[in-house]
């Protein structure tokens, strides 16, 4: 008797543990006792399915009524997967992979989708080794058709989660952090472009404070809306705020890329099926944007543009025919009057069979970053860089993790010193797109505290002390950038000026930048290992001439200088900082033709202009040598001026040797200084 009772004891207990992995139905003979509770949970799960089966979904709110029926039945293998299936939507994968396992657990045929989203959401959570195996466990169950249809997409997330394991074994040495609420709200915020010297930040977002206000009927979020924030003094953002008409519509508008002066913004609409615009910043008002011409928008969709440093072109991202995949990257050059000429394809060591997006031209003129969904992602959008010199493309290289992510990881843009970067990723606290500053650390190893620190890849706080060499070391930036304010010497006030960048070694004008009309405020971009000649030109003023030589290792440089025009005056002297000469000689070098030819143009330009042309020296040899050869260099340059049409009755010629000097002779600074050709106006 003893012994039946025990082998019925073992047979109760045996079936209530195989009750706990059972599936639960929603039906009376399961809930006989609780009909009232059975009917309320079976309207929360048919309110659910409502909220997830229109447009837009509400998964937000399907979750509080699934969450009420859950409390009443957790054992529903249908339910589970509905839960897990918001939360997956919504981006909150930690959730959505207890959801989902529970489900499998309950009933693993309950759809035949849910291996598949719990593969991608291990991938999310970095759990990429569970993420392989479920993986090739859903692709195991599917028939044929459902393979042709699965197989592609099953292949690039294993391939994802092979590169993520490699990427966060090896983590970069950087600092990521989320900018403050003055940009970051708890709407959708993304794009973010700087400008060189970082102290502006374009970027879009989706906020109520839009143009129109109006929602989405398709996503649910707000308009999309253009918004621009500052520096302060101390360092910090300012609010950032909505840039209104006529940068802003009704419609979506949304930055594309702007030029490193931040006096050029380029911008996305979405009529015309997505086409790119242009506005240019007239004094502290933004002009009405403009289409860019059929070389660049098409009837397809163009999206994020670029402009390379020297500002001869426009790289854009559109996924018209003929392209490697689903969107490209593109190339179209400006002509000698600035019309955008044809566009290219820039290749397939670039562009891939998936989509590519966000391209940014960094100012040291050859090297960009871009996002795709190809190359060695880790999921979604990963930010990739790649140079261009010589008229070849490098091979991308992934930033490595923590900056790429297995969710969408796009828009990086990065100011002149190479030290900062901004980008767009989904925010762990909001699942909704937050711009994030990347602190690039550099090669050196910090001090180890912990296998855990290198696991540190979330965005809530600084991702600190990585251990193990970069991945990606921090890129040396080789640029000058010179800012400062154009004005007039005599009343102080701010100038419009065209400022001209010329290499001397060729003579060619590689960049034009101009100054704010209303702030006079101006930044050029020197990239190192040139001898550039700079010219500044306002109407009824003397240009103003400079030369900068940046030996080819220069690192970053900022230098912040004004520069005062002198309007044409009669006494009024400009020195001529790009006029050259062989070493004790008065022959012209063919570096001077740039800076001879402003000069032409200066007198062209005011035909009853009268100039004195001098030469100076510094005191090194005897005065009578100097005399002679600062007299011969004048007359140089004056020949120079006939030969090429300029009437002999509108200039003269003086030497005055060391008689004049600007500056201390007894350094090789000052003595440089000195030795210098000038002109004065005699007549106008």
């Amino acid at each position: 008797m003893k012994f039946v009772t025990n082998i019925l004891t073992i047979i109760i207990l045996f079936a209530s543990f195989s009750l706990v992995g059972q599936n639960v139905e929603f039906t009376k003979q399961n809930f006989a006792n609780d009909k009232k509770g059975l009917k309320q949970a079976l309207g929360n799960i048919k309110n659910g399915d409502k909220l997830t089966a229109e447009t837009p979904k509400n998964y937000e709110t399907a979750i509080d009524f699934y969450r009420s029926a859950y409390e009443f039945n957790s054992k529903n293998a249908l339910l589970n997967f509905k839960l897990g299936s918001c939360y997956y939507y919504i981006k909150d994968f930690k959730r959505a992979i207890d959801y989902f396992r529970q489900s499998k657990k309950l009933n693993p045929k309950v759809d035949i989708r849910l291996d598949y989203y719990l593969g991608v959401s291990y991938q999310h959570n970095y759990q990429f080794d569970s993420a392989i195996i479920v993986f090739q466990e859903f692709r195991r169950q599917l028939d044929s058709k459902l393979l042709r249809k699965y197989d592609e997409s099953i292949a690039k997330h294993i391939e994802e989660c092979e590169s993520g394991k490699k990427l966060v074994e090896n983590p970069v040495r950087v600092f990521i952090d989320p900018l403050p609420s003055t940009v970051n709200t708890k709407y959708v915020e993304y794009g973010p472009f700087i400008n060189a010297d970082g102290s502006l930040l374009f970027f879009t977002s989706k906020r109520p404070s839009n143009i129109g206000g109006k929602i989405s009927p398709f996503t649910n979020d707000y308009y999309e809306d253009i918004y621009i924030a500052q520096k302060g003094k101390d360092g910090k953002w300012l609010k950032a705020r909505n840039q209104g008409k006529p940068l802003n519509t009704e419609d979506h508008d949304a930055v594309a890329g702007i030029s490193p002066d931040g006096q050029q913004l380029y911008i996305y609409r979405s009529e015309g099926g997505g086409d790119i615009y242009v506005s240019k910043l007239d004094g502290d008002r933004w002009t009405k944007p403009k289409k860019l011409n059929s070389n660049i928008n098409s009837p397809a969709h163009e999206t994020s543009a670029a402009f390379p440093a020297d500002n001869r072109g426009i790289y854009f991202v559109s996924d018209r025919k003929g392209g490697y995949g689903k969107h490209d990257i593109y190339y179209s050059p400006r002509n000698t009057k600035g019309k955008f000429m044809k566009a290219e394809n820039i290749g397939a060591k670039v562009n891939t069979p998936y989509d590519e997006a966000a391209i940014f031209a960094h100012p040291d003129g050859k090297t960009f970053y871009f996002s795709s969904k190809g190359h060695n992602s880790m999921g979604g959008y990963d930010i990739f860089s790649v140079t261009y010199e010589n008229g070849v493309w490098s091979f991308p290289k992934n930033l490595g993790y923590p900056i790429n992510t297995p969710g969408d990881d796009v828009f990086l843009s990065m100011d002149a010193s190479g030290k900062h970067a901004y980008y767009s990723s989904v925010s762990d606290a909001t699942k909704k797109s937050d711009i994030f500053m990347i602190t690039f650390l550099g090669p050196e190893k910090p001090v180890a505290d912990g296998e855990e620190e290198q696991l540190l890849a979330f965005r809530e706080s600084s991702v600190r002390d990585i251990q193990v060499e970069a991945a990606v070391e921090l890129k040396k930036s080789f640029l000058t950038v010179v800012k400062g304010s154009i004005l007039d010497e005599e009343t102080k006030k701010p100038l419009y000026a065209v400022i001209e960048i010329t290499d001397n070694s060729t003579n060619e004008i590689i960049a034009v930048f101009e100054s704010n009309k209303s702030t006079g405020k101006y930044l050029i971009l020197l990239p190192s290992g040139k001898d550039y000649g700079i010219a500044a030109k306002a109407d009824d003023y003397l240009f103003y001439s400079s030369n900068v030589v940046i030996p080819k290792d220069e690192g970053y440089n900022e230098i912040v200088k004004d520069v005062y025009l002198k309007p044409i005056t009669v006494g009024s002297k400009v020195v001529l900082a790009n006029i050259f000469f062989a070493s004790g000689k008065s022959s012209l070098k063919p570096e001077s033709k740039t800076e001879l030819e402003n000069l032409i143009k200066l007198m062209n330009d005011s035909p009853n202009l009268k100039l004195e042309i001098s030469g100076h020296t510094d005191n090194t040899g005897s005065k009578s040598v100097n005399q002679r050869l600062s007299k011969a260099r004048a007359k140089a340059v004056v020949n120079y001026l006939v030969k090429h049409g300029i009437s002999a009755d509108r200039l003269t010629y003086k030497g005055y040797g060391a008689s004049q000097p600007v500056a201390d002779n007894s350094t090789k600074e000052g003595r440089q200084k000195n030795r210098r050709t000038e002109f004065k106006v005699i007549a106008k």
